[in-house]
């Protein structure tokens, strides 16, 4: 196995096109649960290009009923992300000020449980600006969400075969 650098041009190019939308190829999940996941794996797969098939514990998405947890799940991602050592896309948790555009932050409760994974579409030295699903977004600034955890997901790279 290979790796390639993650594009982080075309995930946020990607976040761009479809904050505001929906892409016809994956189905939308805002009505049974959200779609910030699902709309930041669509942003990270356009960065990675490569899917891990890997039954349950891999990362992709066929259709909405043959897919894995990971792709929609807040917690599936970051667990396959961070954990990631085979194909797609490998990440680390960092603090926020190591993130990068194309990244990910997920927001959390105060009790610990994360529920929103918006995707980080600009930088500037003040602020965070992102995109998102459930509540569309493009350009929001992090400040703006009410959540008092925060835990910033920078894509290292991409395991190819």
């Amino acid at each position: 196995m290979t790796v390639k650098p993650y594009d982080r041009n075309a995930a946020v190019a990607y976040a761009k096109r479809w904050a505001y939308s929906r892409n016809p190829k994956y189905y939308d999940f805002s009505r049974i649960g959200g779609d910030c996941t699902n709309f930041a794996s669509q942003c990270i797969y356009a960065g990675a290009g490569i899917m891990n098939f890997k039954p349950l514990y891999g990362w992709f998405y066929r259709s909405a009923s043959d897919r894995t947890p990971s792709w929609t799940g807040v917690e599936y991602l970051y667990n396959f992300l961070i954990g990631n050592d085979g194909l797609g896309p490998r990440a680390v948790e960092v603090d926020l000020d190591e993130l990068e555009v194309g990244d990910v932050v997920q927001l959390g409760y105060a009790d610990g449980d994360f529920f929103h994974s918006p995707v980080v579409i600009e930088i500037t030295r003040s602020q965070i600006y992102v995109a998102a699903h459930s509540i569309d977004a493009f350009g929001k600034p992090l400040s703006a969400y009410n959540a008092p955890r925060r835990r910033g997901i920078h894509i290292t790279e991409v395991g190819a075969p």
